[in-house]
């Protein structure tokens, strides 16, 4: 990968922040320096990288001088307000927030789906949704070989999507359940001013905040996301998102059409055996399918229980399965920052 880079990774103690750094260095980046950045109430903390010590900064505008590439996971407002000021400086940002991803002017990208697009950037390039991430890699080899034209999905999603407090709450409240004790719930859905319910054996169909047209943001996140990164307005998506009691590790269901009628469901799972990021795992003789116990530190996205809608003969069903810390966050993040190398844009 040639010469190194000065790489800055922002909320780099969050849960993201330290799969990012994991990432960099299993992939070996050529990093040249690495700069760690924070909120002020991180700051002065030591992370290990390589086996050395680096401290954590406060992330102020100065602290981009001669950054190269940054990769920003502390909160959209953080985003907002310091992913300019970095660009100002002359550093690429890949950022891992929603406060970009449908801004016409920045590239939204999955490196398997639309790496091409890293071309257009202006400074900055959004990560999408980790559920969106996932659900795009496994549709975009079929929608290059059999197009595409609708999307249905329903998400059963892990609770570390919504942080570290998250997982705690889940873990807090499964210990009280089990010993028969009372518990608050404090902090899901996360996006409720008002109401916090149980998590601990339990389904929250609602992830982030509903919009006035019934669908939550993040479903609409999904819908929006998935149409922009395929360059498909016209594409009819539908999401349900649902909370699940998972820690780590985002399951699909997702429903497509495709535009031939003469497909058959082995005709796509061999597609889908040899697509970029992709592992099938579908041998049902065998009770084989995707998990996400068996997804957590995997870079891949897994799919598997792939079947022929019974009445429409352009319909299949399948399972999608992937690490929502790693491909739906900061693997995809590195993975931009590996093409934006490969295709010289650094």
């Amino acid at each position: 990968m040639g010469k190194g880079y000065h790489v800055a990774v922002v909320g780099a103690t969050g849960a993201v922040g330290q799969q990012m750094l994991k990432t960099l260095e299993e992939r070996n980046f050529p990093i040249e320096k690495l700069s760690l950045l924070s909120s002020k109430r991180s700051a002065g903390k030591k992370v290990l990288y390589k086996g050395k010590e680096v401290e954590v900064k406060e992330a102020v505008p100065q602290s981009f001088e001669g950054v190269q590439i940054a990769l920003f996971s502390a909160g959209g407002s953080v985003s907002k307000e310091l992913a300019p000021e970095a660009v100002k400086r002359g550093a690429i940002v890949i950022d891992n927030t929603s406060a970009f991803r449908m801004d016409e002017n920045t590239p939204l990208v999955v490196p398997e789906v639309n790496e091409e697009d890293l071309k257009e950037h202006n400074g900055i390039i959004a990560n999408p949704n980790c559920s969106t991430i996932q659900m795009v890699v496994a549709l975009e080899p079929i929608r290059q070989t059999f197009g595409l034209n609708k999307v249905i999905v329903s998400t059963y999603q892990a609770v570390s999507g919504a942080g570290a407090h998250a997982i705690e709450e889940l873990k807090r409240q499964a210990r009280a359940i089990l010993a028969e004790e009372e518990f608050t719930p404090e902090i899901l859905p996360v996006s409720s001013d008002e109401k916090h319910y149980q998590i601990a054996f339990n389904a929250v169909p609602q992830i982030d905040k509903f919009q006035d047209n019934g669908y939550t943001f993040e479903e609409m996140k999904m819908i929006n996301e998935t149409k922009k990164i395929m360059h498909m307005a016209e594409l009819e998506v539908a999401a349900t998102c649902v909370r699940l009691p998972v820690v780590t590790g985002h399951s699909e269901s997702v429903y497509v059409e495709i535009d031939q009628d003469n497909v058959s469901s082995n005709d796509i799972k061999s597609l889908l055996k040899d697509a970029p990021g992709v592992t099938l795992q579908d041998d049902p003789a065998q009770q084989v399918y995707p998990m996400p116990a068996d997804c957590v530190g995997k870079n891949d996205v897994f799919v598997g229980r792939i079947r022929q809608d019974l009445d429409r003969p352009n319909g299949y069903h399948f399972w999608v399965v992937s690490d929502n810390l790693l491909k739906g966050a900061a693997w995809n993040s590195v993975q931009i920052a590996e093409s934006l190398v490969k295709l010289n844009l650094v």
